[in-house]
């Protein structure tokens, strides 16, 4: 399963991150999620400034991105709290990488549902890829994670990369999903069961026949 540890301080790392600042974009952002909440209660924005951050970082870096420790500080900074709160925050949760990670983060469930549809062979093409786990491959491209239930039971199995679900997956839709993205290609997200469209039970009895705006009524009409 996925292994939770900061990456290291040094001052390597502080020449690389300590002058973070958000750019203008971002720094408009930053302003108005901290605005959603109540006065006095600023230090909830934790969560979304450090998605925030971390996808800064990795506009920098052409990588899905990260959380340097130097970073983390500005966060804590911006929202006048300790850093060990902010840490709390960024080490309780798996959406925040802390550390180095690829262009294309794999994370393969393999808890039991997974399991049981065949997680092990996904998880064995991305050893065949070589993929490293808590690392980056030579090429920038991947960083390999099994993870917990990410509740995608009814798909199984299911991988997330980056920000996509890919559910109802086998070796071969899988590997396919893979050398797409190499060539940066944007492949189909979500179910990759044929002629499904969500979870409704594959090649079972259904009254989903096409997807309907929710804007239309139960005739179809607006």
């Amino acid at each position: 399963m996925a292994d939770r540890h900061i990456y290291p301080d040094s001052p390597e790392l502080r020449a690389r991150w300590g002058n973070f600042v958000w750019t203008e974009a971002n720094a408009a952002k930053a302003k108005e999620i901290v605005a959603r909440y109540p006065e006095g209660r600023q230090r909830s924005a934790s969560m979304p400034l450090l998605d925030l951050a971390q996808r800064q970082v990795g506009a920098e870096t052409n990588t899905q991105g990260w959380l340097p420790i130097p970073v983390m500080e500005y966060v804590a900074n911006y929202l006048d709290m300790p850093i060990i709160r902010v840490v709390e925050v960024a080490t309780f949760y798996t959406m925040y990488n802390l550390v180095p990670v690829g262009k294309f983060h794999v994370q393969v469930c393999g808890t039991t549902p997974c399991m049981l549809r065949g997680s092990d062979d996904l998880i064995s093409v991305c050893k065949a890829k070589k993929m490293p786990t808590g690392s980056v491959s030579e090429d920038g491209l991947w960083t390999f994670t099994e993870v917990e239930c990410m509740g995608n039971c009814s798909s199984a199995p299911m991988v997330q990369i980056n920000d996509d679900n890919y559910e109802d997956l086998t070796v071969e839709r899988f590997e396919g999903i893979l050398d797409a993205l190499a060539r940066g290609e944007s492949p189909k997200t979500g179910t990759q069961e044929p002629g499904r469209h969500t979870v409704e039970p594959a090649g079972a009895l259904s009254n989903l026949t096409a997807m309907v705006n929710e804007n239309h009524d139960y005739r179809g009409e607006w």
